[in-house]
């Protein structure tokens, strides 16, 4: 299972959009994608919980996580042999993990919490609560967006992992994360020469 949820070597900047549900990681996966002319990894877990609440109005328990997680990495390990230069995760396992930690009260199954801490990304972008609550089958903390958002800062805090807090419009949004990855890319073929 472990192997599972490995990042595969790979040369290309990952960069992860990364905090609470309805705070535009989505949207901005496919703008910097397009303005990059790459690809964008999407969010395996909404894909399985859609499927499963579809089928039988179920939601997430907590034996569906390593399945998701090892769906998620399936998906960014098959996107990275697409890429040369640079990828986008609309999540990663650490997002996973911090939603473990929520809803099933801080019990987090061992493989997922190792591995989430393992695999490395070059550009974590946490997305602000500063846009409008979107509803639907599967989102259900909509009274509860600063506690989300302080969850996901405060792992990000807890493990050193470097991050840029994305605050704002689209627009704003968008030009904001595109001047710190052209910065990363400047950055990242500087040491490479």
């Amino acid at each position: 299972m472990e192997e599972n949820l490995r990042q595969q070597s790979s040369n290309c900047i990952k960069v992860v959009l990364f905090g609470p549900e309805s705070t535009g990681k989505t949207t901005l996966a496919k703008q910097l994608a397009k303005h990059y002319e790459t690809n964008w990894v999407p969010e395996y877990m909404r894909e399985y919980l859609q499927e499963k609440w579809n089928k039988k109005k179920e939601v997430c328990t907590y034996s569906d996580l390593l399945p998701i997680a090892t769906g998620q990495m399936s998906l960014e390990n098959e996107y990275a042999k697409t890429v040369d230069k640079l990828l986008f995760c609309d999540t990663n396992l650490l997002e996973i993990k911090v939603y473990a930690e929520v809803y099933y009260h801080g019990k987090v199954p061992e493989t997922l919490n190792k591995i989430s801490l393992e695999n490395v990304y070059d550009l974590y972008l946490l997305t602000y609560i500063d846009t409008p609550w979107i509803a639907d089958d599967l989102r259900d903390k909509p009274h509860h967006r600063e506690e989300m958002f302080s969850r996901f800062k405060e792992s990000l805090d807890k493990h050193d992992i470097p991050y840029i807090t994305l605050k704002g419009d689209k627009n704003s949004r968008l030009q904001e994360a595109i001047k710190i990855i052209d910065q990363l890319i400047e950055q990242k073929s500087e040491h490479n020469r």
